[in-house]
């Protein structure tokens, strides 16, 4: 790639297809920190530079529903990277600006160009499935300057699952296209019968353009700034067009305050303190997504940038305090996709509410079993306490009624299948070897054990899930009061202090003063000193006393270390 009075571009197209372990090995310290962007159920993870995909093989990327719609994006200007001023991310997370140099360009040994004479102004952010870029470019020399700048890009359209490292024997078809003198569209046909579009648009049309690059041969006069833009859309067909840069970073503006409107702020006389209050809003709301049902709080990014039931229940029902708001949508989410039927590999029974829902081509073949995954034990009676108190701060008896169904299948559920063995404890256990192991908060296969460090065997009985359950009873009582359920409001109330009978025979260890961490399947207590019996104080299933003594623990130095509590002491 060159013309005449240009040097001639070095271009490196790597192969974006590289599959990476499941963990992902850290081989030295990065020269190029992440950002991260978000907005609904799209997200990028590029590095400082806003390159995607430097390093072959890596897990940056443009994803949306559960898939990488880029894999690769690298800006060069005759070849080569540019140099990091600075790069920012705004307090509310919305937008990313990096500044950007050039290096020393050499021609036959001398310096044709200096350092610092190019000045990039790099500009991105996410809206509506399209990942919008602006280079203002601007020559700060005495002279004028002819150079050539080059956008490289890829793509593999990866699974997330892949992405993380899991391998396929078999992938769908790709090819990649040329439109016109200013768009590419890269087109992946999975195995699902699903076909993923990649669609990106460059403006000015750029000087030349091909399946794999695009680039820009600029004179550019002293002092003149001359701007580039890139948008790079991963939902919807070909022939669609993004709205133009500045239109759709104010719609963006607009829809992020909209989002925080109806929510309680707090202002205090610590500048500090501030900061930290509204660092936590900005990442709060990043995770926020407009579902079908209502407003939704993804899990994380980027592998748990999807609908998580315990996720999205326990932040929504931290949030009730000044964004009831967002429990409702909770709520409406978990109802419109309880489980309704029996499946081993999604563990689904009826009443049961969803853990994790994937989007992506293996989740739809069903590689992974997370398409819709009820593998989790206390999302169920999380679903029950949340509705209750929601109830509590609103008095919002309409969405109650709304919920009932929901609410009642949750609590059949609880004391149906979520115990088999009918001893008035909610246990679980996979039923199969694709399910996870541990279905409580803490998923890892090593998770529950015994004193001695033996795993436990299942069906395990969580500590905090018979809280959970507890809590959740009483709430329904009151909500089945309040529509006039009296027989069932009094049938829920004594089940609950039944629980808590139970509870304190089976679980409190008076040799090391604090509830056991579960029961195993032969019903031995795991006499391990966990914060899990911290989580039963705000259920209030234990006993006062006790309660004493398990808050007196959590507060010594074996569990609580100055920064938070120990997981385990």
């Amino acid at each position: 790639m060159s013309t005449e009075g240009v040097p001639q571009a070095i271009l490196s197209f790597g192969d974006t297809g590289r599959e990476a372990p499941f963990y992902i090995p850290a081989t030295g310290p990065s020269t190029r920190p992440r950002r991260t962007l978000k907005h609904g159920d799209s997200f990028a993870v590029l590095d400082s530079h806003g390159d995607i995909g430097t390093v072959a093989g890596g897990t940056d990327g443009l994803f949306a529903f559960d898939t990488r719609f880029l894999a690769r994006l690298e800006f060069r200007l005759q070849g080569l990277p540019l140099l990091l001023l600075g790069s920012n991310l705004r307090d509310d997370n919305s937008i990313l600006t990096i500044d950007l140099t050039n290096p020393d360009i050499y021609d036959g040994g001398r310096i044709v160009l200096e350092k610092d004479t190019i000045h990039v102004v790099r500009t991105i952010f996410l809206w509506r499935g399209t990942a919008y870029q602006r280079f203002g470019v601007t020559n700060h020399g005495e002279r004028p300057v002819q150079l050539e700048l080059a956008l490289e890009f890829g793509n593999d359209f990866a699974d997330l699952f892949e992405v993380r490292g899991l391998k396929r024997t078999r992938r769908g078809t790709a090819r990649t296209r040329v439109i016109g003198g200013n768009e590419v569209v890269l087109r992946y046909e999975g195995l699902d019968g699903r076909v993923r579009r990649t669609v990106l648009l460059f403006e000015p049309d750029p000087t030349k353009l091909t399946n794999h690059s695009a680039a820009y041969w600029l004179k550019l006069d002293p002092k003149e700034r001359r701007p580039i833009y890139l948008s790079v859309g991963c939902i919807g067909v070909e022939g669609t067009r993004p709205l133009p840069f500045l239109k759709a970073m104010v719609a963006a503006r607009r829809a992020l305050k909209a989002a925080t409107k109806q929510a309680a702020t707090v202002q205090t006389s610590n500048e500090v303190f501030n900061e930290v209050l509204c660092r936590a809003m900005a990442d709060l709301y990043m995770l926020m997504t407009e579902t079908p049902e209502g407003r939704y709080p993804y899990a994380g990014i980027p592998w748990y940038s999807t609908t998580f039931g315990r996720d999205g229940l326990i932040t929504a029902l931290q949030m009730l305090w000044f964004d009831p708001n967002t429990a409702r949508g909770v709520l409406r989410r978990l109802a419109a996709h309880q489980a309704a039927t029996n499946d081993a590999l999604s563990d689904a029974e009826p009443g049961k509410i969803l853990h994790e829902m994937r989007a992506g081509e293996m989740a739809a073949l069903r590689e992974v079993p997370f398409e819709l995954y009820y593998g989790s034990v206390d999302a169920t009676p999380l679903f029950v306490l949340l509705a209750g108190l929601y109830l509590e701060r609103t008095g919002d008896e309409a969405t109650l009624v709304e919920l009932w169904p929901a609410i009642d299948a949750a609590l059949r559920w609880i004391d149906g299948p979520g115990d088999p063995d009918r001893d008035g404890f909610i246990e679980y256990h996979r039923m199969t070897d694709k399910g996870l192991a541990n279905q409580g908060w803490k998923d890892s296969h090593d998770a529950i054990f015994h004193a001695d460090g033996r795993l436990a065997g299942g069906p395990i009985a969580l500590a905090e899930v018979q809280g959970y359950v507890y809590a959740a009873k009483e709430l329904a009582a009151a909500c089945a009061r309040r529509l006039g359920h009296d027989e069932r409001a009094a049938e829920l109330a004594e089940a609950a202090q039944q629980l808590a009978k139970r509870f304190e025979a089976a679980f409190w260890c008076e040799d090391i003063g604090t509830y056991a961490l579960a029961l195993d399947g032969e019903k031995r207590r795991c006499a391990a000193r966990t914060s899990n019996a911290g989580q039963l104080l705000f259920t209030g299933i234990v006993r006062p006393d006790r309660a004493r003594k398990v808050t007196d623990q959590l507060l010594k130095s074996q569990f609580f270390s100055g920064w938070g509590i120990r997981t385990v002491a």
